[in-house]
């Protein structure tokens, strides 16, 4: 059993960590979508891995859970511990230093608490490119990014947060550091523990620096905005798109004309360029490429061969970096929109690519048989994530349809399991999805995670109910 943070364990923490605890303000006890409110008995905000190291040992040695914070922008509850024995709250904010940038190697080495956008950022100065971006980049961090394994608008071309890192410093709950921040591709050395602690949302340790892969910056980009007739036309000029640019095609997005009609049902400025006759389906792309060649030519051959196959109805394409970017902000804009509107339920699904035509088509039918919802799909088409979120009749409230938010979950996840799918594929388990695991996950699978868990923490105090229960 854990205990609360009480006031021996406070002046314990003030003594070892001078400076580091911290006020705990309700912003730290806060998430995205106002699901939970979290509770913590103190906030420490080390800055140095060492103090991360002590703090978790005090953790420990008075059997009180630890909670990890970073940017606070995830969206499944990991980051917020609403009930059980008041925990520590522990800040890696304070630890941000980029520690190096090699870019004759393509890497980078960044503290924790780094931001997604200040990675970026460091990269570019060094005429780098560090891939890893959406929405809340100049908020989520890259400790908190690689707990989660998050994902993203690029993953198509240069993969997730775990693709994208090359080692990690931790700290294990025993308070042991493991020293990981190999610059190296390979590294056959026994059990690969970076990888372990990638996307275990700080039950197994705290990551608390990381090593980067970092690409050479594209010298020209060209973006498309693109009407298709359907899901299955997207997909079969998505792999138009892979013969025409081949690994060129950084992004491709999957947009329903629901989406943006949200943006103005939620009253944000922003504006389309398909004007009052929107379509139901819209594909955003990218294409990037180095050296000689031409994205702009080849966006073209796309947009031409995928018109004459009946892929493509209509097209833009950014004609400077401000329209580039203003395609991208309504991309980007959709879910505010839905924040603002209200879901009914969301989920955060990934399919095989050549199952999504058919998942769309029956989870539609299937959700129409509950009552009027409204369904906003969107996502990663290139890498087979969709974000597949339910909302009242215009002009109602959540509240009004809250009693339908558990069979359509049902319905979703149901219908995505048994197309091969994953009920959650890029944004965690956290506390939102422990049962959800528990119903779908493979029972092998869980039993050797627990085993893991009960090995690397057996006082259970990281993450309390986050991942597992």
């Amino acid at each position: 059993m854990l205990n609360p943070v009480d006031d021996a364990l406070i002046a314990r923490l003030e003594a070892a960590l001078p400076g580091a605890v911290r006020p705990v303000e309700p912003r730290h006890l806060e998430e995205p979508r106002g699901r939970w409110r979290g509770q913590a008995g103190v906030l420490v905000a080390p800055s140095s891995t060492e103090e991360v190291a002590a703090a978790i040992r005090h953790a420990g040695e008075a059997r009180v859970g630890v909670v990890p914070l970073g940017g606070g922008t995830g969206l499944v509850g990991g980051q917020v511990m609403p009930d059980g024995p008041a925990p520590m709250l522990l800040s890696l904010a304070r630890m941000a230093r980029i520690r190096g940038v090699h870019a004759d190697e393509n890497a980078l080495v960044a503290e924790a608490g780094a931001t997604l956008a200040e990675v970026q950022g460091a990269a570019e100065a060094e005429g780098r490119l560090f891939p890893l971006s959406y929405a809340s980049e100049g908020t989520a961090r890259i400790g908190g990014a690689l707990a989660v394994n998050s994902g993203g608008l690029n993953v198509l071309r240069y993969g997730t947060a775990r693709d994208l890192c090359l080692g990690i410093e931790a700290v294990l709950p025993d308070g042991q550091v493991l020293h990981g921040l190999k610059r190296l591709r390979k590294d056959n050395t026994g059990y690969d523990l970076r990888n372990l602690l990638i996307g275990s949302e700080g039950t197994l340790g705290v990551i608390t620096a990381a090593a980067l892969r970092l690409y050479p910056r594209p010298a020209r980009r060209a973006t498309a905005f693109l009407a298709v007739p359907g899901p299955a036309e997207a997909l079969a000029l998505l792999a138009r798109a892979g013969r025409v640019a081949g690994e060129a095609v950084s992004a491709f997005e999957l947009i329903s004309g629901q989406g943006l009609r949200f943006l103005g049902e939620a009253g944000l400025a922003v504006s389309h360029p398909f004007g009052a006759a929107l379509p139901d389906w819209l594909v955003l792309t990218e294409i990037a490429c180095s050296g000689a060649a031409d994205p702009g030519a080849l966006v073209e051959a796309l947009f031409e061969e995928g018109f004459a196959a009946g892929e493509v109805l209509d097209g833009h394409v950014a004609q400077s970096e401000a329209q580039r970017a203003a395609f991208w902000a309504l991309r980007e804009t959709i879910p505010e929109a839905n924040r603002r509107i209200g879901a009914v339920a969301s989920h955060d699904i990934a399919l095989p690519l050549s199952e999504i035509p058919g998942f769309l088509e029956e989870a539609g039918a299937r959700l129409a048989g509950l009552g009027p919802l409204r369904v906003n799909a969107f996502g990663h088409l290139g890498d087979g994530n969709l974000h597949y979120n339910q909302f009242p009749p215009a002009g109602e409230t959540r509240a009004a349809w809250a009693h339908l938010a558990a069979g359509a979950s049902r319905i979703v996840h149901d219908l995505t399991v048994a197309r091969g799918g994953s009920f959650s594929a890029e944004h965690g388990v956290g506390r939102l999805k422990v049962g959800d695991l528990e119903l779908y996950g493979d029972p092998a699978k869980l039993d050797a995670m627990r085993r893991i868990k009960a090995a690397l923490d057996p006082v259970g105090i990281m993450n309390p109910g986050a991942v597992l229960r």
